[in-house]
């Protein structure tokens, strides 16, 4: 049957767990602002009931567990949709740098006066020939040609030059990647291990410190996770490259092959170089590793490819003709014997103005028909089967276009990650109002429990003094 000492049992049973819910809601309070914490709730269950003489008698509660409240769904989504928004970022954002080599207005330091871009130097050379062919024999315009081709071949050559400085910075970017996710996996392995070491107790906040710092790794490099039966996880990048297995970490290293930085992996039975996989992975590393391995090498190919064949035609017709003395024409450009790295080396071969070849062999000095098939050059299909404007045109639209393109996805996937930002902060993210509830709610459960834990003990007393009046507050 039940007693008046059955009674204070339950109600100090019910001051122990109301103090324990106090307890995890004072935490959640406290932690509100620590990032990857993850909000706790208490769980309360009923105690054994007792029953005697068939009847059935409460023993109270207690609070068995503090259950923090993560979605290994939503963490998991989170996790993908930030490796993938990275990626097209920092895709997006070295790209663009690439972009504004093109778009840049150069200034001349003579006159300070606005030159153009690669695009107008081209069209500007051509202009030259035209306004040289007026006059074939003036030497002002001469030299008006020689220094436009000049400017041409120097915007040729800072176009591969900046290519290369935006590689560099990329090799640079890609090093740094690697020394961010390095401390990442050291810290995972020795939280898996502590963790696995708890007999399968959950740890909330060991196991927030991981989930953190997943959530930082995949800022960097696309991977999988994989729970395992002691309640550690193995991480593997999205090529399948070991990262974290139990309290190991393999570490990625950094190194120069053929004048880029590749990644390798020490982890064993994998392949060491995982810088072609992974660039098509996710994270930070992916999207620099596609503009320095995939997109500047075709701009350069384009820009090399335009370079020879504007270079390589004008050649052509400038030894077919004769110069401002009768002689035979010689080159006018520089340029190597390949198309590869035709920008990086052209340059103006003449240094006299009267050996432009502007004559028709045996014309003289005032023909210009020479220099009508210099400036048809210019409107002819010698680039990839378009004229160099056009070709011009189409890639830098092209490449803009690309650079577009990758915006809109970002900020698409922006806005899927924000989403499930959101869903996973509503679950697992400490609302101050709703533990306020919660601590008024806890406050006036302890309240009621030691008032009824109050009269209990004064009852207690008077059943103990008999025949001494007591009083029942």
């Amino acid at each position: 049957m039940a007693t008046l000492n059955s009674a204070l049992q339950i109600m100090a049973g019910a001051l122990s767990a109301d103090q324990s819910a106090l307890d995890v809601t004072s935490n959640n309070v406290a932690n509100a602002n620590t990032p990857g914490y993850t909000r706790e709730t208490a769980v309360f269950q009923a105690n054994d009931s007792v029953t005697i003489n068939g009847i059935s008698y409460g023993q109270g509660v207690q609070m068995v567990a503090s259950q923090s409240q993560r979605s290994l769904v939503l963490e998991a989504g989170l996790q993908q949709q930030t490796q993938a928004q990275q990626a097209t970022n920092s895709h997006w954002t070295s790209l663009q740098q690439v972009e504004n080599i093109f778009n840049q207005v150069t200034t001349s330091t003579s006159s300070g006066t606005g030159v153009g871009s690669l695009g107008d130097q081209v069209q500007n050379f051509f202009n030259s020939l035209s306004a040289l062919s007026a006059t074939p024999s003036s030497v002002p315009l001469r030299e008006g040609v020689l220094s436009a081709a000049g400017k041409m071949t120097s915007a040729f050559n800072s176009a591969a030059s900046q290519l290369n400085q935006q590689t560099a910075s990329l090799n640079s970017q890609v090093q740094g990647v690697v020394q961010q996710i390095n401390p990442l996996l050291t810290s995972i392995a020795q939280l898996n291990q502590q963790i696995s070491s708890s007999s399968g107790v959950p740890n909330g906040q060991l196991e927030d410190q991981r989930q953190y710092d997943l959530q930082q790794l995949s800022q960097y490099v696309g991977v999988n996770v994989v729970q395992t039966e002691d309640n550690s996880i193995a991480v593997t990048t999205t090529g399948g490259a070991l990262l974290v297995a139990k309290d190991q970490a393999f570490q990625l290293t950094a190194s120069n092959v053929g004048g880029n930085t590749h990644v390798f992996t020490s982890a064993p039975g994998s392949a060491a170089d995982i810088t072609t996989a992974q660039a098509s992975g996710g994270g930070q590393l992916a999207g620099l590793l596609q503009t320095r391995d995939q997109d500047i090498p075709a701009i350069q190919n384009q820009i090399d490819m335009l370079a020879n064949s504007v270079a390589t035609q004008l050649n052509t017709v400038q030894t077919a003709g004769t110069d401002l003395n009768g002689n035979p024409g010689t080159p006018l450009f520089n340029i190597p014997a390949t198309v590869a790295g035709s920008a990086a080396g052209i340059a103006v071969a003449l240094t006299d103005p009267s050996q432009i070849a502007a004559s028709a062999t045996g014309n003289g000095p005032g023909d210009n028909s020479n220099l009508e098939n210099m400036i048809n050059a210019g409107n002819s299909n010698i680039t990839g089967g378009q004229t160099p404007s056009t070709f011009y045109s189409s890639f830098i639209s092209g490449l803009g276009g690309e650079v577009s393109g990758l915006n809109t996805q970002n900020q698409a996937q922006q806005a899927s990650l924000s989403q499930v930002q959101s869903q996973r902060n509503a679950l697992s993210t400490a609302s101050l109002n709703e533990e306020a509830a919660n601590l008024q709610t806890y406050e006036q459960a302890y309240q009621a429990a030691a008032q009824v834990f109050s009269i209990v003990g004064t009852l207690i007393n008077s059943a103990l003094n008999l025949g001494v009046p007591t009083a029942v507050a």
